[in-house]
């Protein structure tokens, strides 16, 4: 399907105005483009460790929306403009020129799929949902991922960093919480490594979604793995929330999920078994968000825990080693790949 486009451009200044009011007249969605800088949660959702490099604030801003190209948008362009005129007159609203343009629809939700084919770390194969196991592939432990909207193929350093991780530290016994789980890849790995139980945080609803999708694909239940949204850091409620998974839930009557994620019954643990906190927290994270996070989340970790950390490109490397030791733990070790970095810890 075409569309026409319409950028107007104005200032920064009268963008939220100029976007309500064409929301008035009608118009259902505005892209905003400027060289307004990021704010700090503006950063933490852009799930990276190298900011993109903007230019200065110049004051200016574009406003762009689509029509269909059936429509007859001299009406609404002539609304558009009076509105315009009589804003000026008490707010700078810069030069309102329209450029008009036409453009293909595209489905932005899928349309990345392309990119996105099965590969292996080590002998894990992941694969999107739209494949099929190669041959090949057939002896390899297999789980099937389709991030959608969240974060998280495992294609990226950071993710395979800590699969690394996870695979030296978890045993049958352990209990993983997942903090920032996105796709939820990291969470149904532990339990295909043989966790007993899992719990996932993440802030954005699609992460939870997405996780949920990605249970089903590989047939891992809510009894064996809980995700929940919510901050960590600064929500004393999800705090209490997680605090309270790490020794209750389904999941404790549950041995570990391998290969081919066959469920054995196991008898119930005494609570000195989970009692203290998680065996395994994983955080691959802005290494930012990793100073904040590690004084609070020591505390749901129990004594002999590990603590996996990633996320952290190598000039952040100090800061969160240092960010850890602050924290009362001890560095295990720090592994890397490319220019991404792992700290692996433990509470003594």
């Amino acid at each position: 399907m075409k569309w026409n486009k319409f950028r107007l451009k104005t200032t920064t200044e009268a963008e939220d105005v100029i976007s309500s009011m064409l929301a008035d007249l009608g118009v259902e969605g505005v892209q905003i483009e400027d060289k307004v800088p990021l704010t700090a949660a503006d950063k933490e959702q852009m799930f990276v460790d190298i900011m993109p490099e903007t230019k200065a604030d110049d004051g200016i801003a574009y406003l762009s929306f689509y029509l269909d190209v059936e429509e007859d948008a001299s009406g609404l362009l002539a609304q558009i403009k009076e509105e315009l005129a009589d804003m000026s007159a008490c707010l700078d609203v810069g030069a309102c020129t329209i450029e008009e343009s036409q453009t293909e629809d595209v489905d932005w939700v899928n349309n990345w799929k392309q990119y996105f084919h099965q590969f292996c770390v080590d002998d894990v194969l992941i694969i999107p949902s739209w494949e099929d196991v190669d041959s090949q592939d057939e002896g390899k432990m297999v789980i099937h991922i389709d991030p959608g909207t969240a974060f998280g193929t495992g294609m990226h350093e950071t993710t395979q960093l800590c699969i690394r991780q996870l695979r030296k530290y978890v045993t049958e016994k352990t209990r993983l919480l997942d903090v920032g789980c996105g796709s939820g890849i990291l969470g149904m790995l532990a339990l295909k490594f043989g966790a007993a139980y899992a719990v996932g945080t993440d802030l954005d609803p699609c992460a939870i979604t997405a996780t949920h999708e990605n249970m089903e694909r590989n047939g891992i239940s809510t009894d064996q793995y809980e995700v929940m949204i919510g901050n960590v850091i600064d929500d004393v409620e999800i705090q209490e929330k997680v605090r309270g998974a790490a020794v209750g839930g389904d999941g404790a009557r549950q041995t570990g999920v391998r290969g081919d994620l066959d469920v054995g019954q196991a008898g119930v643990r005494d609570d000195s078994e989970t009692a203290g906190g998680y065996d395994i927290v994983v955080a691959n994270i802005l290494a930012e968000v990793l100073v904040e996070l590690t004084p609070v989340i020591v505390k749901q970790l129990k004594p002999g825990g590990i603590y996996i950390t990633s996320g952290i490109i190598d000039d952040k490397e100090q800061t969160v080693v240092e960010c850890v030791k602050k924290a009362g733990l001890d560095v295990l070790e720090v592994t890397y790949q490319g220019e991404w970095v792992s700290v692996t810890a433990e509470k003594p």
